[in-house]
C-alpha cells in the first residue's frame, strides 16, 4: 500500500499546456502515473501530451474519472483553481504553485472547512514539491529516480531536504512508502500530524521521517500526536538550528514569531515526546537505519 496516490490513482493537470506544466506532466507520464488529462481554460477539446485538455476540471471528473489534481497555475490564480477541484469532487490536490498571497490561502481553506466531510477534498501544499509513492505514481516535481520503493514515509516541508533523505536511503538499501511535501508557507492544506496519521493507519509504513524546519507550531502538535496516537516510531530533523530570531529563513513560513518556534526548543520538545532526533541533514538516512535496525 502506500498514502494518497497510487498506479491506479487517475491524475489531472491543472495548466497543463503551459511550460512549466507540459514539462512536468511528462515528466510524471514518464514515471508511469497514470495522468488521464489536464485543464486549460479555453483550450477544451485539444490534446496535449496525448491526452484531452478540459476547460474545467468538472468535466475532467466526469469524461475521464479525475480523482487527483496538481496546480501549475500562476499564484494569482492557483486559489481559484485549488477551489474549483474541490468543487469539481477531485480527492486529492497536490499545490505545486509559489508565492499564493497568504489571505488566497486564508479563503482556500474556509473553503474546504465548508464542503461536507465526503466530499472534503485532501491538499498538499503550495510551495511543495509535491507527492510520490515509488514505483506506483509521482504527482510533483521531484527526480524520481532517487527514491526506492520500501517502508518509510517520509513528510517534509523542504522539497530539497526530503530529496537528500530520500537518497541516502537508497544508498543504504532503505526504500520510501510514501514521500509528502507539505509545503514551506505559512498556511498549507496539510500539516505534519496530517500525514502522520495517515502513515500511522498505512500497514506498509513502519517508520516515518518528519523534516521540519523553524516557524510555527506544526511538527511539536505532530510530535504530541505521536506520542498520544502512534505505534511506529517517528524520526525527526529539524532545520534552522543556526537561524537568528526574527529572520525568515528560505520558506517565507520559516521565522521564529513566538516562543517555541526555533529549532532548537523544538528538538528539546519532540526529544521529550519521544522522537528520534537526527542532528544533522547529512545523518538522516542512518538515522532511520538504525531505528529501523531496533525494531
Amino acid at each position: 500500500m502506500a498514502i494518497l496516490i497510487d498506479e491506479t490513482t487517475r491524475i489531472i493537470v491543472q495548466g497543463f499546456t503551459g511550460k512549466i506544466g507540459s514539462f512536468h506532466a511528462q515528466d510524471m507520464i514518464n514515471y508511469g502515473s497514470n495522468v488521464v488529462g489536464g485543464i486549460t481554460p479555453g483550450k477544451g477539446g485539444q490534446t496535449h501530451l496525448g491526452l484531452p485538455v478540459f476547460n474545467t476540471v468538472k468535466e475532467a471528473v466526469q469524461q475521464v474519472g479525475a480523482e487527483a489534481s496538481i496546480i501549475f497555475v500562476p499564484p494569482a490564480f492557483a486559489a481559484d483553481s485549488i477551489m474549483e477541484a474541490a468543487d469539481a469532487g477531485i480527492k486529492y490536490c497536490v499545490a505545486i504553485t509559489d508565492g499564493i498571497p497568504t489571505q488566497d490561502m486564508m479563503t482556500v481553506k474556509n473553503f474546504l472547512r465548508r464542503l461536507p466531510m465526503e466530499q472534503r477534498m485532501i491538499l498538499t501544499g503550495p510551495n511543495c514539491a509535491g507527492t510520490i509513492s515509488p514505483g506506483r505514481a509521482m504527482l510533483g516535481i521531484m527526480p524520481g529516480h532517487i527514491y526506492m520503493k520500501g517502508n518509510v514515509g517520509i513528510v517534509g516541508r523542504s522539497g530539497t531536504l526530503g530529496y537528500e533523505a530520500a537518497d541516502q536511503m537508497k544508498r543504504l538499501g532503505i526504500g520510501i512508502s510514501t514521500s509528502v511535501g507539505i509545503g514551506g508557507d505559512p498556511i498549507n492544506g496539510s500539516s505534519h500530524r496530517d500525514i502522520l496519521e495517515k502513515f500511522e493507519a498505512d500497514p506498509e509504513t513502519k517508520v516515518i521521517l518528519m523534516i521540519g524546519e523553524i516557524g510555527g507550531p506544526q511538527e511539536v502538535e505532530a510530535g504530541m500526536f505521536a506520542k498520544a496516537h502512534m505505534t511506529k516510531p517517528v524520526v525527526a530533523y529539524i532545520a534552522g538550528l543556526t537561524a537568528p530570531e526574527g529572520r525568515r529563513m528560505g520558506h517565507a513560513g520559516a521565522i521564529i514569531s513566538s516562543a517555541g518556534e526555533s529549532a532548537a526548543e523544538k528538538v528539546a520538545i519532540l526529544k521529550d515526546l519521544g522522537v528520534t532526533i537526527c542532528s544533522t541533514p547529512a545523518a538522516m538516512g542512518e538515522t532511520v537505519a538504525a531505528v529501523l535496525a531496533g525494531m
